[in-house]
């Protein structure tokens, strides 16, 4: 509902306005695809098994609302093979079958980029610095970046195999949740917030133990770059990410000004291989998706990025017969004001109360002596003061009482 929805709408454009600096391009990905492409987000992960909405359409294709949308970039790019490498945002809803709380709904927006085509660690810097800039232009002060590598394929299938042996040692302290976790994939157990879990978790092998030359290189020049540019991170050895594409960079956003368990504001990571398992030619890939309902949160929390008023300029008030607010307004706008005036031929009384609750910083009112005289009282609604000028005078009037145009039209 407005005015929110204005709120949500800028918090799009500070994104776009950011990322577009960088070379990215807006993607409009479809909201549902044959559920084969988000299949290979991974079986064992709750969002394939347990969270996405899918079903038959009319034509008997098994069909899937998206619950995220780097699946669905990724099968574009196989389609269509553009140059790389591809830089690309998007914003938009998601749709998951799970638990609504704050911050967390079956409907969920978020903002996010993906570079498909190259695997140089700079570009893992980029990625990442874009979204903590993007959180720095909200004017949030309280987010911490965790960071860590998952190594490549064969770096982190030996971690999984060692996470098995080690949990299936502690399967009797482990609760029933993570026992069944253990049995689909036992990277998602350190997932688990469970008091009952939480020394097996902290006994854990370590990932940082089992990564290759190649991958730790990689997140050397990662964490260089991104101390060359000042952005703080903490190496969380912890740190997987819910869905089962991601290799070697990844990263999480939390807000520390939420007090819920639930403060991931945004993350991602590098994905190489989701575009060769969509029919496309090997490729590596890197992104992110930052959550629009909980970074809001945390801009409440912290008392920035608010909602603004849908305000306008200008209120017509015509107390002939309505045709002189049609006419103003419309040139109002016309030269790039936004103007708005009441409709169904009410008093003066009550136009004037709809002017103030416009927000308009000033009423421009019409009665019969103005329209035979060719004039128009001008009145700043936050005052009263009011002026009587020419009609013809209204624009330059306007701008010189400090009101600026946003666009001027045809």
């Amino acid at each position: 509902m407005p005015p929110e929805a204005a709120r949500w709408r800028r918090f799009s454009d500070v994104f776009s306005t950011v990322v577009e600096t960088a070379g990215y391009s807006c993607i409009i990905p479809p909201m549902f695809e044959d559920i084969g492409v988000f299949r290979r987000l991974g079986e064992a992960t709750d969002v394939v098994t347990k969270e996405m909405y899918d079903f038959e359409d009319k034509g008997g294709r098994h069909v899937a609302l998206r619950p995220e949308q780097t699946a669905s970039v990724c099968r574009a790019f196989a389609q269509h093979r553009p140059p790389t490498p591809w830089k690309v945002w998007y914003s938009g809803p998601n749709f998951r079958y799970e638990k609504a709380q704050a911050g967390r709904y079956r409907q969920f927006d978020q903002v996010g980029i993906e570079v498909l085509g190259t695997d140089d660690p700079d570009i893992d810097v980029e990625v990442i610095f874009l979204g903590w800039d993007f959180y720095r232009r909200l004017g949030l002060s309280n987010v911490t970046l965790m960071l860590n590598s998952l190594g490549d394929t064969d770096d982190r299938q030996r971690y999984v195999d060692a996470l098995a042996t080690h949990f299936n040692d502690q399967k009797t302290t482990l609760s029933e949740e993570a026992q069944r976790t253990l049995e689909k994939n036992p990277l998602r157990v350190l997932d688990s917030k469970r008091e009952q879990d939480k020394a097996a978790i902290d006994g854990a092998p370590l990932l940082k133990d089992f990564l290759g030359d190649d991958a730790r290189v990689h997140f050397e020049r990662v964490c260089e770059g991104l101390r060359e540019l000042e952005v703080p991170f903490v190496v969380n050895d912890r740190l997987v990410r819910g869905l089962d594409y991601y290799r070697r960079t990844t990263f999480e956003f939390v807000s520390t000004a939420l007090e819920s368990s639930q403060n991931a504001v945004g993350g991602g990571g590098r994905y190489d291989g989701l575009v060769e398992e969509l029919g496309g030619p090997p490729t590596h890939g890197i992104g992110f998706a930052l959550g629009v309902d909980r970074t809001l949160l945390a801009c409440d929390a912290e008392g920035v990025f608010g909602s603004s008023s849908d305000s306008v300029d200008v209120f017509v008030v015509d107390v002939v017969d309505g045709r002189h607010a049609r006419g103003l307004s419309h040139d109002l706008r016309r030269h790039g004001f936004s103007a708005d005036r009441a409709f169904d031929g009410r008093s003066m009384k009550s136009q004037m109360k709809a002017a103030d609750r416009s927000g308009a910083k000033v009423a421009v009112i019409v009665g019969q002596d103005e329209v035979s005289a060719g004039t128009c009282v001008v009145r700043r609604l936050d005052s009263s003061d009011q002026v009587v000028i020419p009609r013809a005078d209204l624009v330059d009037y306007l701008g010189s009482i400090g009101l600026k145009p946003s666009t001027e039209t045809a």
